[in-house]
This record gives C-alpha cells, sequence and structure tokens, in this order.
C-alpha cells in the first residue's frame, strides 16, 4: 500500500506521477463492459442494418481510437505508445453485447486506463449509432478484467 495517492504531491495538489525512475515492462490490460438493449436492436448490430450503418466497425474505430488518445481524456494519465488496442464484440445473451478491449505497451506505468477507456467509447458508440431505434438502451458493468506486467526479454 502507498502511504499517500500517488497523483498528489507532497503539498496535496494534484499532478502527474514521476515513472522516469521505473524499469520499462511489458504491460498488458484486458477490460469488458455490457451494453444493453433491446434483442431486435441486437440483431441489427451484428446484421450491419442501422439506419446510421454499421455499428460494430464504427464502435470498433472509437473504442481504438480511445484508447490511444487516454491521456487527452484522462488528465493525469501518461501518454503512451501503444503496440496493441483491441476491441471485439461478443452476443453474450438476446438483448446484450459484451465489449473486450485488450491494450499492450512497452512502459514504465500501467495501461489500464486506456483499456477500460476503449470500452467506454465502443459502448457510447454502440447507444449513439442504436438510439434512434431504442429507447431502453444501457451500459453496465465496465471492469477491468485482467493486469499484466512481465520483464522484457
Amino acid at each position: 500500500m502507498h502511504d499517500r495517492l500517488t497523483h498528489l504531491d507532497k503539498q496535496g495538489k494534484a499532478s502527474m506521477v514521476d515513472v522516469s525512475g521505473k524499469a520499462p515492462l511489458l504491460r498488458t490490460a484486458v477490460a469488458e463492459g455490457f451494453f444493453n438493449a433491446k434483442e431486435s436492436t441486437i440483431d441489427a448490430l451484428l446484421g450491419g442494418d442501422l439506419p446510421k450503418g454499421e455499428g460494430l466497425a464504427v464502435a470498433r474505430i472509437a473504442g481504438i481510437q480511445a484508447a490511444k488518445l487516454c491521456d487527452k481524456l484522462i488528465p493525469l494519465c501518461h501518454p503512451l505508445p501503444l503496440e496493441l488496442a483491441e476491441v471485439t464484440f461478443e452476443r453474450v445473451d438476446s438483448g446484450r453485447l459484451k465489449i473486450n478491449s485488450k491494450v499492450v505497451v512497452t512502459g514504465r506505468t500501467g495501461i489500464e486506463m486506456e483499456a477500460l477507456t476503449a470500452v467506454s467509447v465502443a459502448a457510447l458508440t454502440l447507444w449513439d449509432m442504436t438510439k434512434a431505434i431504442d429507447g431502453s438502451l444501457s451500459i453496465s458493468d465496465i471492469t477491468l478484467v485482467e493486469k499484466r506486467k512481465e520483464e522484457l526479454a
């Protein structure tokens, strides 16, 4: 446990964490969340049959872009040169899509915020793509599933 919050300086002011003394490691983060809608909406998403276009493709690109821009969205995140950012979708039942993201970087700080941001923005994009046909939309259970770091060979 830390004696203090790492984003606070000695005077208690918000600040970016100094990671310059840490060794670079291969870091992986996996996140997931759920997009909940009517069965017909999920069918339209999976069939590429939405009034606004191909929703899953747009949401996938939005999630990847969000991971890459996380430091622009979350004020104290470090800018990181991501080596992988992927977003996938899986139907888990008639009215639910599971959104998964995996992000990888060789760096000095974790990338869980990038993975969580990818899922969040992908879910919001699905909402935007389907709101005209479904008033019952919801997003739920966005969480970090895995966080791993490995020494470089």
